[in-house]
């Protein structure tokens, strides 16, 4: 299922996924993070990695609309205006692999 329309959360009028598209059209792509740096940065596994996506995504001209569309879309995972996502939700940080568990009793 492909979702055309995203309802911008400050109230105003729908953005469809096209109009997103266009918008960022319109800026220069050195202003666009994802498109002015590896594209690869915004899906990395280092937890390093993704904080640097996260931190250049916050200077970005379509960053709202961004996010927005990653909420909607319900995005499986990577850095999307600003945001972790992973299996569709916002997520604080990502964790380095081999983190000790938990619940010490388990190990």
């Amino acid at each position: 299922m492909t979702i055309s329309e995203l309802v911008r959360t400050d109230g105003t009028a729908e953005v469809t996924l096209g109009q997103l598209h266009d918008q960022a059209g319109q800026v220069d792509d050195d202003l666009l993070p994802c498109r002015a740096n590896n594209p690869e940065l915004w899906f990395a596994e280092s937890p390093a990695d993704v904080e640097n996506a996260k931190a250049l995504c916050q200077a970005c001209p379509v960053q709202a609309l961004c996010l927005d569309g990653a909420l909607e879309r319900r995005e499986p995972w990577g850095v999307w205006g600003g945001q972790l996502f992973l299996q569709g939700v916002v997520i604080p940080r990502k964790r380095p692999r081999g983190r000790p568990r938990k619940n010490q009793a388990a190990a």
